[in-house]
């Protein structure tokens, strides 16, 4: 069973603040996350990350979600692209399943 720290299923609270995240690219160039949600699927970490707008006058409807992999070595966490097919198509579902009364999710 998936387990849940999804910020989109908490009460809404006035003082929302987004979860961010910065990651950088192959080139070296910081891009801003918000993370949507996280859950534990078969023993490994996940999160639902969409790119972040500060300014919801120019949001974008059609943010596409990316989905990284939480790992952990000797230097602390670290997140990494889900580069198996099967694995990035099953995680994908669990996330659609848990998103899709929060947000309208094409496939």
């Amino acid at each position: 069973m998936a387990e849940t720290n999804n910020p989109a299923l908490q009460p809404e609270e006035e003082d929302y603040e987004p979860d961010l995240i910065t990651l950088e690219d192959e080139d070296g160039k910081e891009h801003t996350f918000e993370v949507i949600d996280a859950l534990d699927y078969k023993e490994t970490r996940y999160m639902a990350l969409v790119p972040y707008v500060a300014d919801e006058a120019s949001l974008n409807e059609d943010l596409q979600m990316l989905i990284m992999k939480v790992g952990e070595d000797e230097e602390g966490e670290y997140m990494d692209i889900v580069e198996d097919d099967e694995e990035l198509l099953e995680v994908s579902k669990e996330f659609e399943k848990r998103l899709e009364d929060f947000f309208d999710i094409q496939s």
